[in-house]
């Protein structure tokens, strides 16, 4: 695949027309069109390693930031790597409502550390999330969301490596002599990701929207009761005849 910037400073690819990816403004797979490609004589006069060109997102113009290592620099062209690297990524959706307010706090910095690829600072995060969560359910919270780790270990078939980088980050806290949580890679961080969501969607998440709905229900049931309760007394009918 082709990539390269001409001496008049037009961006050429094999694949412009299918370019698209998740956008991180609109959380949209669309299709990108260039709008800002570096000038080739400060190109050619510099040499950078790297470059950087700005895209337009077709599905909410917002702007979208890629960064491409430069193959070669020619007498009339530029050649870039087909690769690149996003410099802005679409962050993780999960709903808050429920929540605790510093546990929400926490978890929406995790977050952003996952999205910059900062995978150690996200797993350092996590364990602070999983203690902010441990203090506000007690031992008893903690002991019914370790036994939810081993439900999901089975459901999701997690290898013995991966579940013990998870059980590290998350069960075995900050303590005296205690190592802080251990080193992950990308994988292990995505894994730690799905089970911390869903840990936290059963803890509180589920309960919230139950006992929210449960809520709605005895709403609904009172209110039809209550206006049963206010029809008048029907006499009998003059129509039949005793």
């Amino acid at each position: 695949m082709a990539v390269f910037i001409d001496s008049a400073g037009r961006l050429h690819h094999d694949q412009d027309s299918g370019l698209a990816l998740h956008c991180p403004h609109c959380q949209v797979l669309a299709h990108i069109t260039p709008v800002s490609v570096p000038d080739f004589n400060v190109l050619q006069l510099h040499k950078p390693s790297q470059v950087g060109l700005v895209y337009r997102c077709e599905a909410c113009n917002a702007p979208i930031f890629l960064r491409f290592a430069v193959k070669l620099y020619a007498g009339s062209r530029v050649e870039l790597a087909p690769n690149f690297i996003e410099l802005e990524r679409s962050r993780e959706k999960f709903s808050f409502t429920h929540l605790p307010e510093e546990a929400e706090l926490l978890f929406k910095e995790a977050l952003a550390c996952f999205s910059a690829a900062c995978y150690n600072a996200f797993a350092s995060m996590c364990r602070r999330v999983a203690q902010c969560v441990f203090a506000d359910l007690g031992e008893d919270g903690k002991l019914q969301l370790y036994d939810e780790l081993a439900n999901i270990r089975r459901l999701a078939e997690l290898d013995d490596d991966s579940f013990a980088v998870v059980k590290k980050v998350l069960f075995e806290g900050d303590a005296q002599g205690r190592p802080g949580p251990p080193m992950v890679d990308n994988f292990q961080a995505g894994v730690l990701l799905e089970v911390i969501k869903d840990l936290l969607y059963q803890a509180y998440v589920r309960r919230g929207r139950l006992q929210q709905a449960m809520m709605v229900r005895r709403y609904f049931a009172e209110d039809a009761a209550s206006k049963v309760a206010l029809l008048p007394a029907r006499g009998p009918d003059p129509g039949r005849s005793a």
